[in-house]
């Protein structure tokens, strides 16, 4: 008998129960707005920051609406101006070109390794003839490269690197934490990510001078002096008669939700690696199937799993989908010609300048991705497998 699975590949966890219960006291009160204080009380959205910092080892951080958002407001942050061109990878998602557009910066791609990250050799040429002066670094499903040989060269080349790890929350390379080895680090709390407000995001620095401009641009209405985890009055001083206001900065609400997820982060993290295990063990030697293979300097989070079908052609590999489907399974292709829903690529984007990238176009030809929520268990995970494996078989 051929078995189905009967999970949902969108379906996350409940909110912790005392998340739940820090959403009704802030309702109750009403003081939603990141300024809407009491007294000397700081607010959940400040407390919030103070914990990002602590959590990530940075000296400043800010809570705001989105992971775009965060992204865009770190551009702005380094004062990246209309017609500049920023470099980043040619396999990302679609925020990332896009809050490079919401600034009128040009984006420039840059080529993917087989290893799904970006290409370094391809990054050299381009940092030193494309004029850019920052790169949007995105660590793409959990996907992180070198980051030593990453940063020495955009050290040498004069590029500032801002991290999105929106897929690397937690995650490290070399002990480091994800978001650290750059200028800036932005992560996003959206429901499928690592902690879930639906919305969200967070911007770490060390600088202060940054730091300083994206509480500014975030509308700090003159009370910055009232972020805990922010710089000192005196970094404003210069910034806050020319910052414009571009009002972004997490509500009270959705801080009070994610503060505990927070905190249980590093056991759920213990939680999805036992997941991708599960399928990585499920899948190794499987005929026909290349697992990407991760570096052991790179400590992941593993809620989302990437294969490759390297000898199988496009007909076959939708083959290959639909019939996963059929038993339950949920794979996203990134080498359809036409997006569908998160699984658009740097070609898809018509908004960028047109751009060739033949290394990537083979790597996403025949790249395969699914989601591990923690609403799966490993037993889950190790059915799931078998019924790639088995769908494979029957192909090949």
């Amino acid at each position: 008998m051929t078995s189905r699975f009967t999970g949902t590949f969108t379906q996350q966890e409940p909110i912790p129960e005392a998340g739940i219960t820090a959403a009704l006291k802030v309702l109750r009160h009403g003081r939603l707005h990141r300024y809407n204080t009491l007294g000397d009380e700081p607010g959940e959205t400040a407390l919030l920051e103070e914990e990002v910092a602590a959590f990530t080892g940075a000296k400043y951080a800010l809570a705001v609406a989105s992971g775009g958002y965060a992204m865009g407001c770190a551009l702005r942050a380094l004062g990246i101006e209309p017609g500049e061109r920023v470099l980043l990878n040619g396999f990302t998602l679609a925020p990332v070109p896009g809050a490079i557009t919401s600034v009128g910066a040009e984006p420039v791609f840059v080529e993917t390794t087989e290893a799904l990250t970006i290409d370094l050799a391809d990054l050299a040429r381009k940092a030193a003839t494309s004029g850019a002066r920052v790169l949007l670094l995105s660590h793409m499903r959990g996907h992180i490269c070198d980051m030593g040989a990453l940063m020495r060269l955009c050290d040498q080349a004069g590029v500032r690197v801002i991290e999105d790890c929106a897929h690397t929350m937690g995650a490290r390379w070399g002990g480091v934490p994800s978001g650290r080895h750059g200028l800036i680090g932005c992560y996003s709390t959206q429901t499928y990510k690592h902690i879930n407000s639906g919305e969200g995001g967070f911007l770490v620095s060390d600088s202060a001078d940054v730091m300083a401009r994206a509480i500014l641009l975030s509308g700090s209405y003159m009370l910055y002096s009232r972020h805990h985890a922010a710089p000192p009055p005196e970094a404003f001083e210069c910034l806050k008669l020319t910052t414009p206001n571009i009002s972004g900065r997490m509500d009270n609400l959705r801080a009070a939700i994610l503060r505990p997820q927070l905190a249980d982060l590093p056991a759920q993290i213990v939680r999805w690696n036992a997941l991708y295990r599960a399928v990585e063990d499920g899948l190794g030697h499987t005929p026909g199937l290349a697992i990407i293979k991760r570096d052991p300097r790179e400590s992941i989070v593993g809620s989302s799993f990437q294969f490759r079908l390297p000898r199988m052609g496009p007909e076959t590999i939708q083959e290959m989908v639909a019939a996963c489907l059929a038993r339950g399974v949920e794979l996203k292709w990134f080498g359809a010609k036409e997006p569908v829903a998160f699984t658009s690529r740097y070609d898809s984007w018509h908004y960028a300048p047109k751009q060739r990238l033949p290394k990537t176009d083979r790597v996403l030809a025949d790249l395969l991705d699914m989601r591990l929520p923690l609403t799966f268990s490993v037993k889950d995970c190790v059915q799931i497998a078998a019924i790639i494996r088995d769908e494979l078989r029957k192909l090949t």
